[in-house]
């Protein structure tokens, strides 16, 4: 958006130096048709499949505070792959998000005299450093899904997993025990595809919980989208 920004006010501002009707028309050497990402084409047909399945979509900011990703997560490493921001206005607004898990729980908390349970799910992106892109950075498009109810629903999100891999026609991923400190001790699992990990899931550590403020137990599901493009 910046560099055609850029672009459109040199453009008026050497036309109106030189003079509108002195512009020679001339037909351009390249002939280019616009056409839709792929990645955006598999995320509306995966926003269909999530909401067939119950779960009602949310959008959340792309910034948070650091102890958002970090701290409220119990995820004391994840600072170090954010993207900060300089002098920032706010304090909900510090750092870009490298999960959209933040968001969907403060969502679940600003909701919780809805009926249950609550079934939310949000697919967007996340912003992560790296070292090979000209800004030092790069945008990853994820899947985030949350059960909350009278119990933990666990099983409701494994279920949401197969049916989203189903729909997008891969068999081969497995799930393994997670490390990760935000699940409670045993109640997570890494998703691993063709040996890599692309995402998680597992019920929520109640210290999770309350840094939220959520008094139900909450069944998570994260992992990202673009390795099925």
């Amino acid at each position: 958006f910046v560099h055609w920004y850029v672009g459109e006010e040199a453009v008026v501002s050497t036309q109106s130096t030189g003079g509108f009707n002195n512009i020679t028309e001339q037909m351009p050497d390249l002939f280019t048709i616009g056409a839709e990402q792929e990645v955006n084409k598999l995320t509306d047909a995966v926003r269909e499949e999530l909401a067939r399945a119950g779960f009602t979509e949310v959008l959340t900011f792309s910034l948070c505070s650091r102890d958002d990703i970090s701290s409220s997560l119990r995820n004391g490493k994840a600072l170090e792959g954010a993207v900060k921001i300089a002098n920032p206005k706010s304090f909900e607004f510090q750092v870009v998000r490298t999960s959209l898990l933040p968001g969907v729980l403060k969502t679940a908390s600003c909701n919780r005299k809805m009926p249950l349970p609550l079934k939310l799910f949000e697919v967007s992106d996340v912003v992560v450093k790296t070292e090979d892109t000209e800004t030092g950075s790069r945008n990853l498009r994820k899947i985030c899904a949350l059960f909350s109810g009278k119990t933990s629903g666990f099983e409701v999100v494994h279920g949401l997993l197969d049916r989203i891999m189903l729909c997008l026609g891969r068999r081969d991923y497995s799930i393994r025990a997670s490390a990760e400190a935000m699940f409670f001790t045993g109640r997570g699992a890494d998703i691993l595809l063709g040996g890599q990990k692309i995402g998680h899931l597992g019920i929520l550590h109640p210290e999770v919980l309350d840094n939220f403020e959520i008094t139900l137990p909450c069944s998570v599901l994260e992992m990202d989208l673009e390795p099925f493009v």
